[in-house]
């Protein structure tokens, strides 16, 4: 049974340009480097906080985001649950939409209690 969960801050994956537009290439290589050390942690569930991001994505950015997960190997195999603002739900939530469509288990929330309990719902 897994027991540790991994905050992952937007300001620690999403980056911008000096014009403050979302730099897309930086987002993912910065992207990579938290998968490659989070391997190695072991068992545990991953909450993307997304509640103070500064740059909002355009439906394309989350897009591409969301099929690089596939290039990042295991660190993201299990359970991602999105946390955003209320207003930021519906783009979450298709952010979660392309993830699933990849076979990954992400799904958005606005409330950290919501996405701990599904986060450990049917653990075993």
């Amino acid at each position: 049974m897994s027991s540790y969960i991994r905050i992952i801050h937007a300001h620690d994956f999403i980056k911008a340009t000096p014009e403050g537009l979302l730099d897309l290439e930086k987002s993912k290589e910065v992207l990579m480097e938290i998968a490659s050390a989070s391997v190695s942690m072991g068992d545990y569930e991953i909450i993307l906080d997304t509640r103070k991001a500064q740059i909002e994505m355009s439906t394309s950015n989350l897009w591409y985001l969301a099929a690089e997960l596939s290039k990042l190997g295991k660190a993201f195999e299990r359970k991602i649950a999105v946390l955003c603002p209320l207003e930021g739900f519906d783009r979450a939530g298709f952010f979660a939409l392309c993830a699933e469509n990849r076979g990954y288990q992400v799904k958005a929330f606005t409330s950290l209690e919501a996405a701990i309990e599904w986060l450990f719902a049917n653990e075993t």
